[in-house]
């Protein structure tokens, strides 16, 4: 029986080290497909030898066919030519249409318009945040020139079966643009990998962050303060290091995982402030050791200037650690009293204010309640979904298979 075919379009290779959110949600497509589908990727490489060349490999159990069409040393920082450009330029030449198509970046499907099959397009942030160009501190470029980003927005959209953002106010946004399309629109939960993210025994969570304590030369009654993601301005991470500076706790640390083009300027932040013994700088790590961080962490902190819902924070909270963030995204609406608190504004005191919250009353913060908010959220059932959905249209439809 022939299976249809998903290709996944997006300026990433699984195999390599990556961090974002697009990232983990397209990491929990190819983990959780059904086995009643055909998974192709079209990515990225580091070497440039293996451009143009189809890979046929495995990713948690999953076989895959890989196809790298441009190589990047480094995604986690950008380049004077966008990737996104590069790898917009690179797919024009080429043709890779299949049954179903799954799109995580806008400029890239220009590529798509004449190709035939059922394409979807993901929405991962706020847009009209994101492009807002009184905001200096977003730093898109696209927030420079909104009307050529619209112009080319409403000519590409209209080729997309299904449109699903992670954020209700960006799905409400375009709905209202696009109300020819408003039944196309969907609001989609981001997925937490319940398999790997999970709260730990309390004797185990103990040795752990002793055994951190320890190994960072810190008293054991260290409180541990966790931000991970990529350092960028959308995350804005040197606000939370100058928030951490106004942060009356003696005991607490700061964590910071993730790399990007403010890592300098973290670094720099934390000198500055006098931090350099209160604040680990822990780099890139691979989800084994994150998701010991979660665990350990007293509060997961979050200072961006625009999101739509941070893969990390739902990470967290399956963990069983509470959030601070500040009012942007969907976390302030999954947030509950028992599970974090939203800062009142986004500044170095109010950001402090709410850690200080939370570290001064963790019985308020009780994992079961972190758990439970994050459990709706489980990529099992997240992604399943989308899959029968694109299963029921294909049988529908009778559509032929590409390959």
């Amino acid at each position: 029986m022939k299976k249809p075919v998903l290709t996944i379009f997006y300026q990433y290779n699984p195999w390599a080290s990556s961090i974002g959110g697009i990232q983990t949600v397209i990491n929990s497509f190819i983990k959780y497909a059904p086995s009643n589908f055909e998974l192709r990727m079209v990515g990225t490489c580091e070497d440039s030898s293996q451009v143009g060349e189809w890979q046929y490999l495995e990713y948690a159990g999953r076989k895959v066919s890989f196809f790298p069409i441009i190589a990047i040393k480094d995604d986690n920082i950008r380049h004077l030519i966008p990737t996104t450009v590069k790898y917009t330029a690179a797919l024009l030449r080429l043709n890779l249409a299949s049954d179903f198509m799954h799109f995580h970046r806008l400029e890239p499907t220009v590529a798509a318009l004449k190709w035939k099959g059922n394409k979807t397009f993901f929405i991962h942030n706020d847009i009209e945040e994101k492009m807002n160009p009184a905001d200096s501190r977003n730093k898109m470029l696209w927030a420079y020139f909104p009307a050529v980003y619209f112009a080319l927005e409403k000519m590409l959209i209209q080729q997309f079966a299904r449109i699903y953002s992670c954020n209700n106010k960006a799905s409400k946004f375009y709905q209202q643009k696009y109300p020819n399309l408003s039944e196309r629109i969907t609001y989609l939960k981001n997925a937490v990998d319940t398999d790997i993210f999970h709260p730990l025994q309390a004797e185990q969570l103990l040795q752990k962050r002793e055994e951190l304590a320890k190994q960072l030369n810190l008293s054991i009654n260290t409180k541990f303060i966790l931000f991970a993601g990529r350092l960028h301005p959308q995350k804005d991470p040197v606000l939370l290091v100058k928030a951490f500076a106004a942060l009356a706790e003696p005991d607490a640390h700061l964590l910071i995982v993730g790399d990007g083009e403010l890592a300098e300027a973290v670094r720099s932040e934390v000198v500055a402030c006098g931090l350099s013994k209160r604040v680990s700088l822990m780099g890139s790590l691979k989800q084994e050791q994150l998701f010991d961080l979660y665990c350990i962490a007293s509060v997961f902190a979050l200072s961006s200037v625009y999101e739509g819902l941070p893969i990390a924070v739902l990470e967290a909270l399956a963990c069983g650690t509470p959030i601070v963030t500040t009012n942007c995204g969907e976390t302030p609406n999954l947030l509950t009293v028992q599970t974090g608190v939203v800062a009142r504004e986004r500044s170095p005191e109010a950001i402090a204010a709410a850690l200080s919250q939370v570290l001064q009353n963790p019985a308020i913060y009780p994992a079961e309640d972190c758990v439970r908010v994050a459990r709706p959220y489980t990529a099992k059932a997240v992604v399943r979904d989308v899959y029968q959905d694109m299963f029921d249209h294909w049988e529908a439809a009778k559509l032929p298979s590409s390959r």
